[in-house]
């Protein structure tokens, strides 16, 4: 398949192909399935925000009970290892110099 350059926000959980459409932080090379992929993360990340913003409202839940906040760990492990992994040099170098795949 064909890659083309994108332009990924993590906090906003946007995907763009035009640089200046939105504000982004990493530039990737991705084709359509890997674009669809990481789509489905961000997704996945944005419902286990919704059932974290839900326990954060249970008072007697104890912290170390807290599955949405360890869910939420490995969704966003799995979004900084895709974009890594897709990533320019610049973006490689941002996610590990800043150790945001451990």
């Amino acid at each position: 398949m064909t890659r083309h350059t994108y332009y990924v926000s993590v906090q906003d959980g946007s995907i763009s192909q035009h640089r200046d459409a939105a504000a982004w932080q990493f530039q990737i090379e991705a084709d359509d399935d890997q674009i669809l992929q990481l789509r489905e993360y961000f997704d996945e990340q944005y419902m286990t925000d919704w059932k974290g913003f839900f326990r954060a409202h249970v008072p007697y839940l104890e912290y170390h009970y807290d599955s949405p906040n360890d869910e939420m760990d490995r969704k966003r492990k799995e979004i900084y290892s895709m974009i890594f992994k897709l990533g320019n040099e610049e973006t490689k170098n941002f996610i590990e110099t800043n150790g945001l795949m451990n």
